[in-house]
């Protein structure tokens, strides 16, 4: 197995599978909501298979990834309804499923993240008694994560810091991934040390995942955080390198980027520059860094672990230098 895709695509059946015995209840006795969600699952497909981290983490602390399919489910669940709650909330290209209305969807989506996946905490192959500890993983996820989109929402670009902004990730980005890793190492009965340990690994690697995302939003020409006012790690590190007489400039383009082709074009440069790029790869490679050091301290079962390590590689990568 090469890579994280590889495990993926052994897997894949089996994680639709998982997906499905979670819906197969609802065929009965709420046949409307089962309809609902199915079409949120297919409209909201997600471009990186990262439902495999579960499977990652149980492999490196057992050597088998196959029980934790429940957690990959819980993984689609959760992030199915957060990135189309996100679309919803930016109000750029969100489209509703067809066949559903916006309020329609918007139900699927409270119903898919913050209901589902809690039956799927029901699965056979889940324990009892870890199910209470998983459940609690699950609320607090809702909590924090909740905490960090309202401070991403919030951020005004004249008061934020490098910190604030990943004090934001870490709730939005991080929470949701380090529930879905403290619940594997659950499952796989280790010490509680260990598994508070794999909670943080979650929590920088969504961070880093964040900021891949970020981006991407560039690389691929969408620009929908400089449409929706988003205030990026990435913004912040320009504000911050920019001397006095230039900082207005940029709160200026940021304000106007919304409405703004040429504005958004000019960030976009400024954005761009080398010694921008240079701060925040450096700060990217701490946050990969850290990300390495958690999983030395880990240690485990090789394959698995070497395969989080590439995963970890693959989503530090510094996209923007390579388009400059």
């Amino acid at each position: 197995m090469k890579s994280y895709l590889d495990l993926h695509r052994a897997f894949s059946a089996d994680i639709e599978a998982e997906l499905e015995a979670v819906l197969a209840p609802l065929d009965d006795s709420a046949r409307s909501v089962r309809d609902a969600v199915g079409e949120l699952l297919r409209h909201q497909q997600m471009k990186y298979p990262l439902s495999v981290l579960p499977l990652l983490v149980h492999g490196v602390e057992t050597g088998s990834p196959g029980p934790a399919l429940p957690l990959s489910a819980v993984h689609v669940l959760w992030w199915t309804s957060a990135c189309y709650l996100d679309d919803l909330a930016d109000g750029h290209g969100a489209h509703s499923p067809a066949g559903l209305s916006v309020h329609e969807a918007l139900l699927a989506a409270i119903v898919t993240g913050h209901v589902l996946p809690l039956r799927a905490l029901c699965s056979p192959r889940v324990p009892e008694p870890v199910r209470g500890a998983m459940t609690a993983e699950v609320l607090d996820c809702g909590i924090v994560a909740a905490e960090g989109q309202l401070g991403d929402m919030r951020g005004e670009l004249e008061r934020v810091s490098r910190h604030s902004v990943l004090a934001a990730y870490r709730g939005k980005s991080g929470a949701p991934f380090g529930m879905i890793t403290a619940m594997a190492a659950t499952l796989s009965e280790v010490p509680d040390e260990r598994r508070d340990l794999w909670r943080e690994f979650g929590y920088v690697f969504g961070v880093l995942w964040q900021i891949f995302n970020d981006q991407e939003d560039i690389t691929s020409g969408r620009n929908e955080d400089l449409l929706n006012g988003t205030v990026t790690y990435l913004l912040v590190c320009a504000l911050e390198e920019a001397p006095p007489e230039a900082r207005s400039r940029i709160l200026d383009l940021h304000a106007t980027a919304r409405t703004s082709d040429a504005a958004r074009s000019a960030l976009i440069g400024i954005l761009l520059d080398p010694d921008v790029l240079t701060r925040y790869e450096k700060d990217l490679h701490q946050f990969r860094d850290e990300a390495h050091r958690i999983l030395d301290e880990l240690g485990g079962h090789g394959t698995y672990l070497s395969l989080l390590r590439q995963l970890v590689d693959e989503t530090s990568t510094p996209l923007l230098a390579v388009h400059v």
